[in-house]
């Protein structure tokens, strides 16, 4: 009994600072999926409505606390109707999860292949459009009717052709897992944003659409401009000079320094 009384006096202890810890990191969770989907109206309009109510509460003002209960379950349907497009991304990022990835962890020759051909591309001012599957698996986007289905191992020299020259599958996205092209020519849900540039055109708003929606990485080649970016977490990083790109990508894939041999350099 004594042992047992000693650790309960121990968990009570232990208990307020256990409880702070876990909302302190359910909180913090919670924040950087808001800005990674970009739903922070959302949280900003419920924080206005919370403020709202509190004050008639405090100000004891009945007919605003009458009106504003009345109205509650209308606007808890609102809000889930209004911010459906929200709401659906805050889920996926909470979806995301090793359980679901699939193949090995991408090499740094897979890097290299796309940086190279990302370099030829720019300077034919021939766009490119590749996506980088992390967590989430895009089964949906792969197996789309749109796209072509390849798994082929990945190289310089089939990314320079698929997007060098005018063939079927140029148009839309190429998407990578580790070293395999999974598909090609898959259409990628466009950007929601507003205050994108007006001179970025589909291939940018596509590369940002499915940045927002999941947690894939993308490589970006623009037609006009010849201009290097990439995409992820819900934003786009433009104009990127070819070692910039490769180090940002080596940290976004976690790829390890041993080497994958010389697949993907050879053209």
């Amino acid at each position: 009994m004594n042992v047992f009384n000693q650790l309960k006096a121990v968990y009570d202890w232990v208990n307020p600072f256990l409880d702070i810890f876990i909302l302190a990191f359910l909180l913090y969770s919670i924040y950087g999926i808001l800005v990674k989907t970009q739903a922070a109206q959302l949280f900003k309009g419920i924080v206005t409505l919370f403020m709202i109510y509190a004050a008639a509460f405090v100000l004891n003002l009945e007919t605003l606390l009458w009106i504003l209960n009345a109205l509650a379950p209308g606007l808890v349907v609102g809000v889930a109707i209004i911010f459906q497009p929200e709401l659906r991304k805050i889920f996926l990022k909470i979806g995301q999860s090793d359980l679901f990835t699939i193949g090995k962890r991408s090499k740094r020759s897979y890097i290299d292949a796309v940086v190279s051909s990302a370099e030829k591309l720019s300077s034919y001012k021939r766009g490119m459009l590749v996506v980088f599957i992390r967590k989430n698996t895009l089964k949906d986007i792969v197996e789309s009717e749109s796209g072509t289905r390849l798994d082929a191992r990945i190289s310089s020299g089939l990314l320079v052709t698929i997007f060098g020259h005018d063939t079927p599958l140029h148009d839309g996205a190429v998407v990578v897992h580790g070293g395999t092209i999974l598909a090609a020519a898959c259409y990628l849900p466009l950007s929601e944003q507003q205050d994108i540039r007006k001179t970025f055109g589909t291939r940018h708003r596509a590369a940002l659409g499915i940045a927002e929606q999941t947690d894939a990485v993308v490589v970006i080649v623009s037609e006009e401009t010849g201009a290097m970016s990439l995409a992820y977490d819900s934003k786009l990083y433009y104009d990127l000079s070819s070692s910039e790109l490769t180090r940002q990508l080596e940290t976004l894939l976690d790829v390890s320094d041993e080497s994958s041999g010389q697949e993907g350099k050879n053209e």
